[in-house]
């Protein structure tokens, strides 16, 4: 049996600006991905993704048959729904009113019958959804990856922890600490490093080659993905890999994409000073819609790049390769390919930008592929008229 993780058209367009760049599967909520939860609880390494033709170059598509799995990408895995889906024979499939969770078979035109799961579920329908679901799928994704295995010690003497459920995995350096996870998990991954001044509250997930730089603070609820490195004070948040807030500065109820960095005392707001709900641009409708939200900060779209003492407003939305910078807050929805800041934007010039995004990631001996830069290319074209300041200039 293979699986392949399809992507609801309309779920696409309210998870942007992160699906600009991945398919939905790819999104990391808890330690895991939304495609590695689900190949470990379905035992499963052979999968595929159902996306859009822009992106299948780099997120490639696999054939079908009868044994196919086709799981919604947007759901997220609990042990009542995939004890479900498992049952599922030859061309059925896993609904709940207008939900389709899952289905078996060639293809959505060979379904022939539908079973109805009458259970609670978890899903991804929005950037936010992925902080506020990420502390419970960091105790979920604790217990599937630490299941039958045992944690590296805790070996540096001026290291203080409470709490038992704490796994370090191999290669993993702690120095003069102090790891709380009374109220939730602490996963230290492969190679990771907490440096010395650290205070870490659970739910916490520390991805493999990540750090935590001297002094952080980590007040929950948060996930550092692999190879990023974390700084200052972060609350309720999610960076997804190989990004950068390495130094002194708030984060709070945020999620940043991936190869994005944040300069030196960079701070956002996640709540109003009138205690209003939040509103946050909607990538359908093309305006500010509620999200029923006290506490929003900001989400980010991959490759984007904040100066030192940028300031960010409750409910910033910022797409993908922008570069912001200057004093003052900028608008609260900053477009893909944006330049500038409060006083204003120009466009980012694509080759500079590709430039750039080379530099970054050849400091990691990582060599962008064309695939990558076709994507960033149809972005760049298909985010134009979103780029107002265009439109008046012409």
């Amino acid at each position: 049996m293979s699986i392949l993780f399809f992507d609801p058209a309309d779920s696409r367009k309210t998870l942007l600006p992160l699906t600009y760049t991945r398919p939905i599967a790819e999104m990391r909520v808890g330690i895991l991905k939304i495609s590695e939860k689900w190949c470990l609880r379905l035992d499963q390494s052979h999968f595929g993704y159902d996306t859009e033709n822009y992106l299948e170059g780099a997120f490639p598509k696999i054939d079908t048959d009868f044994q196919t799995l086709w799981i919604n990408a947007t759901i997220l895995p609990s042990d009542e729904l995939v004890e479900a889906i498992q049952t599922l024979g030859s061309h059925e499939a896993l609904v709940q009113k207008e939900v389709m969770f899952a289905f078996k078979g060639e293809s959505r035109d060979a379904i022939i019958n539908k079973k109805t799961f009458d259970g609670q579920f978890d899903s991804v329908q929005y950037p936010w959804d992925i902080f506020l679901q990420n502390g419970r799928e960091i105790i979920r994704d604790y217990a599937l990856v630490t299941s039958g295995r045992n944690s590296q010690p805790i070996t540096d003497p001026h290291t203080k922890t409470y709490g038992e459920n704490i796994f370090i995995e191999e290669g993993a350096s702690i120095k003069a600490s102090i790891l709380n996870a009374e109220n939730g998990p602490i996963y230290i991954g492969k190679n990771a490093e907490v440096m010395e001044g650290s205070i870490i509250r659970g739910p916490f997930s520390l991805g493999e080659g990540a750090s935590l730089r001297m002094g952080s603070k980590i007040r929950g609820d948060c996930t550092v993905g692999p190879y990023s490195k974390v700084g200052g004070e972060v609350s309720n948040s999610v960076v997804f890999g190989n990004s950068n807030k390495a130094h002194d500065g708030y984060l709070g109820n945020s999620v940043l994409g991936e190869w994005c960095n944040l300069g030196a005392g960079t701070n956002n707001s996640n709540l109003k000073n009138n205690y209003e709900p939040v509103k946050m641009w909607d990538y359908q409708s093309h305006q500010f819609e509620k999200t029923g939200l006290q506490f929003c900060g900001l989400i980010m779209g991959d490759h984007t790049k904040a100066g030192i003492n940028s300031m960010f407003n409750t409910g910033t939305t910022v797409g993908v390769c922008a570069n912001i910078f200057g004093g003052g807050l900028p608008s609260q929805m900053i477009p893909s390919f944006a330049w500038g800041g409060a006083r204003g934007f120009m466009t980012y010039e694509f080759q500079k930008a590709i430039d750039t995004i080379k530099k970054v990631m050849g400091r990691r001996d990582i060599e962008m592929t064309e695939e990558e830069i076709k994507i960033l290319q149809h972005v760049f074209d298909n985010t134009a008229a979103i780029r107002s300041w265009q439109k008046q200039h012409k």
